[in-house]
């Protein structure tokens, strides 16, 4: 596995713990309040929740999906690295 590629599921291992932080207080606000606002939020957090340990299961058993391509893997890890920056300020913000 090329290192662009170990950045890329590190990343989307990232996420997944912020994802999965952002759900346990969703789910605890959801139980208080029965807000559907708070309920689509749990709902987001379920589907990237998904799609990022999708992610990760392609990135180590397809590796070689992106294996021919450099500046694909560079695209994927420019696209984690955005997607974690902004689950970073939301579960930030959440938690305030």
């Amino acid at each position: 596995m090329s290192t662009w590629i170990t950045a890329a599921s590190g990343l989307a291992g990232l996420n997944v713990l912020l994802l999965a932080s952002l759900g346990f207080v969703w789910l605890r606000n959801y139980r208080q309040f029965k807000s559907p606002l708070v309920l689509g939020l749990l709902a987001f957090s379920a589907v990237m929740l998904v799609e990022n340990l999708g992610a990760i299961y392609f990135f180590f058993s397809m590796g070689m999906l992106y294996a021919s391509d450099p500046t694909a893997q560079q695209f994927v890890v420019a696209l984690r690295g955005l997607e974690t920056i902004a689950l970073a300020v939301l579960t930030y913000v959440t938690w305030q």
